[in-house]
């Protein structure tokens, strides 16, 4: 090979890694990265702006492989463009144990992913997160700091999820100009032709959602920069119709389902390599090859330079402003705001719901971090999320603090997953806790990718009412405690919820939900001690009296003040009792043993908390040894359902007698 090196030609080279890793591994899909290397080509070399020296620079532009299943489009684009450690010997070992190519991009494991994909539409909803952040943030700080694009790469698939309704409505709502979707309109899925599934207009849905779109031969190079450059010019959100040929260049298996899930097998690659001229043996690139794609990486390094410049010539406050903002550094401004907001919670001892404590600790939060932005999904009046500091978002005017996402939880969930991926900003967002199941998915990738995202879950139990077994959570709370980095708050009061508060905004990779009452609940916590008793994740409310303890009572959330009051009566007979808080299980289990221990005593144990018993068993003896519901509630005031489910006082000292074998009180 010699001479220029054109553009078929560095796209080829995606196709034979591609082909080749997957075929090395013996898993993997082949079809999405040769369909779409032609456009994949265009976009790095001519409209990324990127710098393989600096993949974290603030002002580069991000791109969101959604289709992540395509994986090695990605690795293939950040192995020849030079990224660190992403060398030949990386390309080989695809989807081998400890490699930095994954079966889908991981964030945070290989470097230049700019998030995890692999559930499909994901990443593109994680790209109007992205894409609404560089808005907000270019509001603030000015667009000679902030100024880039965001850029996808989603399949049919993306587009048949759910998500990429909820998320491309809300992106055509505010006009996020700034993010361009290329389609790989290959029209082929796992079970074969989309035309099995689906029969819809794919741009007339977009354009009705308010994007830009338009369609264009993804095998025509100069077709797609054009259509790209059309797309830059236009304000609104462009999705560009690429239509590819999955497994482009396999001569017997390009535009069949056969290349999309599965290796092309040892013959088809070879004739791939003959059709598409491609002569080199396996995992050999050409250095002509090499340095034309280094070479098409230069421009990002002149602008991050010229970034730098510009950063380096604004204000000193301005800069610092910024400089703090990216780098995520919110603890001394959180603390200072709790322990103001408590010493008036001890003063004034409130009956709160705790979604109101929320709103309170909110209030003083929001008014000293200004990197926190808020919103909820059509419910922030009954989540209490909105402050005085957190002016509403509004269609092209992005420099509020507060996103309306409309009856979009899913969205909402994965929307703020990207504003936490993008730095900058610190997200929070509000539904009901039972609406946790739409946004599960997303919320499992927060905790996998290790992203700071709190979710204010409100109305968390069957103290919510009237409104019924539809909306009352019965079995949230432990299926959100079976997801791994995920720390699940239940506070019992106003000072618990703004401590709470302050472990999920100063834990840095650990995403957080707040289950919170709707209903008013008694101070518990009414006295100082001069630290954050909720970030052991629990701790000895109230000690046993008159000798070794004979029985501790656990409770989290709005049944504390209830084992409070059974500890009362079991005391005034002569049973020394305690109580243990447990706001958060996850960070009571990373205690050391010691600490634990001491908090849940060798005394018998029982608890309470209006949810299913299930995970309990960790902390007493079984299932039977919790006061719990377990079914689905009812509709009924709250106060007749927690006599109706036997969440009261009257049972949890019932099952101290029957624990403890103490005959009935009369």
């Amino acid at each position: 090979m010699s001479g220029t090196v054109d553009l078929r030609t560095m796209a080829n080279a995606i196709r034979a890694l591609a082909m080749d890793a997957v075929e090395k591994a013996k898993s993997g899909h082949p079809g999405m990265p040769m369909g779409m290397a032609d456009v994949a080509t265009v976009l790095w070399t001519r409209f990324l702006t990127v710098d393989p020296a600096d993949p974290d620079w603030p002002d580069r532009d991000r791109f969101v492989l959604s289709a992540g299943h395509g994986s090695m489009l990605l690795y293939a684009l950040l192995h020849l463009t030079g990224f660190p450690k992403m060398d030949m010997g990386q390309i080989e070992r695809f989807r081998q144990l400890h490699s930095l190519t994954p079966g889908h991009p991981e964030y945070g494991h290989t470097p230049g992913v700019e998030t995890t994909t692999g559930p499909l539409g994901q990443g593109l909803a994680n790209a109007v997160g992205m894409a609404l952040a560089e808005r907000m943030l270019a509001a603030r700080f000015g667009e000679e700091l902030v100024d880039h694009w965001t850029w996808v790469i989603a399949g049919d698939g993306c587009l048949m999820e759910g998500i990429s309704h909820e998320a491309g409505a809300l992106a055509g709502h505010l006009g996020l100009g700034r993010l361009i979707v290329l389609f790989d309109d290959n029209g082929i899925s796992i079970d074969g032709p989309t035309k099995l599934a689906t029969s819809e207009d794919v741009r007339a849905r977009f354009a009705a959602y308010g994007w830009h779109t338009l369609a264009v031969d993804g095998h025509d190079p100069e077709a797609v920069a054009a259509a790209l450059a059309e797309a830059k010019a236009d304000p609104r959100p462009s999705l560009v119709a690429c239509k590819t040929i999955i497994g482009f260049g396999a001569p017997n298996k390009q535009g069949s389902e056969s290349t999309h899930g599965a290796p092309l097998g040892a013959a088809e690659v070879a004739a791939a390599r003959e059709r598409l001229g491609w002569r080199h043996p396996p995992f050999v690139i050409p250095e002509e090859v090499y340095a034309a794609w280094r070479a098409a990486m230069r421009k990002g390094a002149e602008a991050r330079a010229a970034w730098k410049a510009r950063l380096e010539a604004e204000p000193a406050a301005l800069r610092a402003a910024f400089v703090k903002a990216i780098s995520g550094e919110i603890a001394a401004e959180v603390e200072a705001a709790i322990a103001t907001h408590k010493a008036k919670l001890f003063a004034s001892k409130p009956t709160l719901a705790t979604r109101n404590a929320s709103e309170a600790a909110l209030e003083a939060l929001t008014e000293a971090v200004p990197e926190l932005v808020g919103g909820s999904a059509d419910l922030t009046h009954s989540n209490n999320t909105i402050t005085k500091a957190t002016k509403p978002i509004r269609p092209g005017a992005f420099d509020g603090r507060y996103v309306h996402y409309g009856v979009r939880e899913h969205a909402m969930a994965a929307v703020m997953n990207g504003i936490a991926l993008h730095k900058g900003l610190v997200p929070y967002g509000g539904t009901f806790l039972v609406f946790s199941d739409y946004c599960r998915n997303s919320i499992r990738l927060s905790a996998l990718m290790g992203l700071r995202v709190v979710y204010v879950m409100t109305h968390d139990s069957i103290g919510l009412g009237e409104d019924g077994p539809t909306h009352q959570p019965v079995e949230h709370l432990p299926s959100l405690r079976a997801i791994p980095n995920l720390l699940v708050f239940r506070p019992a009061d106003a000072v618990e919820t703004a401590e709470c508060w302050e472990v999920a905004l100063t834990q840095r990779k650990t995403p957080s939900i707040l289950a919170l009452t709707r209903q008013n609940l008694p101070a518990v916590r009414t006295e100082p001690v001069g630290e954050n008793l909720c970030a052991k994740g629990g701790y000895v409310l109230a000690e046993a009296e008159g000798g070794a303890r004979a029985l501790t009572i656990l409770a989290t959330g709005s049944e504390v003040h209830l084992a409070l009051e059974a500890r009362e009566r079991l005391q005034a007979r002569g049973v020394p009792t305690a109580v243990a808080s447990l706001p958060c299980f996850e960070l009571f289990d990373a205690q050391p043993a010691a600490y634990r221990a001491a908090v849940l005593g060798a005394a018998p144990r029982i608890a309470i908390e209006a949810a299913s018993p299930f995970g309990w068993a960790r902390y007493v003896a079984g299932e039977e040894d919790v006061v719990a519901v377990r079914d689905f509630g009812a509709s009924a005031p709250a106060a007749d359902l927690f006599r109706h489910y036997g969440i009261t006082t009257d049972a949890l000292v019932g099952l101290a007698e029957r624990k403890l074998g103490l005959a009935r009180a009369a």
